[in-house]
């Protein structure tokens, strides 16, 4: 077996738990949730198989969805974002970049792995919020969902990106 799919199920099966029973028991102020399993999309190579990772995505998220009671919410939104990867994360780096680039703060620079991060978690929380609630009649609380559990979410994910690139 390959060292990458190991590490990588080893990054998938520590986020889906970390997830299912920690993560997925806060809300912060009644909104704000975090969904730290987005950075399992945002981690993935410059030169890593686009099929690939719209696979692992949609495993990840039906997985989180299995765990969390949200029959395909996790998954169709991890699948979308896991299309849109590799096309947002080539508007991050420069045109001479190495082709096995990974995204990283160190690869990066804080800024543009912090907008990276951003943007992607931006997206997915959008998407989750709005297949979930699958209306907008209360549009603010739909609103302060998005707002907190993406802001609460990109801090989690630069805390987790510093911490495993500090070794």
């Amino acid at each position: 077996m390959n060292i990458d799919f190991l590490s990588r199920l080893l990054l998938f099966v520590v986020l889906l738990l970390a997830q299912a029973l920690v993560l997925n028991h806060i809300h912060l102020f009644g909104y704000a949730t975090p969904l730290l399993y987005v950075y399992f999309v945002i981690s993935f190579r410059r030169n890593y198989p686009k099929w690939g990772i719209i696979v692992w995505s949609f495993l990840l998220g039906l997985c989180v969805d299995v765990f969390s009671n949200t029959p395909g919410v996790a998954a169709s939104s991890m699948t979308l974002l896991g299309l849109l990867q590799p096309y947002i994360f080539e508007l991050f780096i420069q045109r001479d970049s190495d082709m096995d680039m990974q995204p990283a703060i160190y690869s990066l620079g804080l800024t543009r792995y912090l907008y990276l991060v951003l943007l992607l978690t931006f997206i997915y929380c959008l998407l989750f919020f709005t297949v979930e609630t699958f209306t907008f009649f209360n549009w603010m609380q739909w609103a302060l969902s998005v707002a907190g559990s993406t802001a609460l979410s990109v801090i989690l994910i630069v805390v987790v990106e510093n911490m495993r690139k500090s070794k």
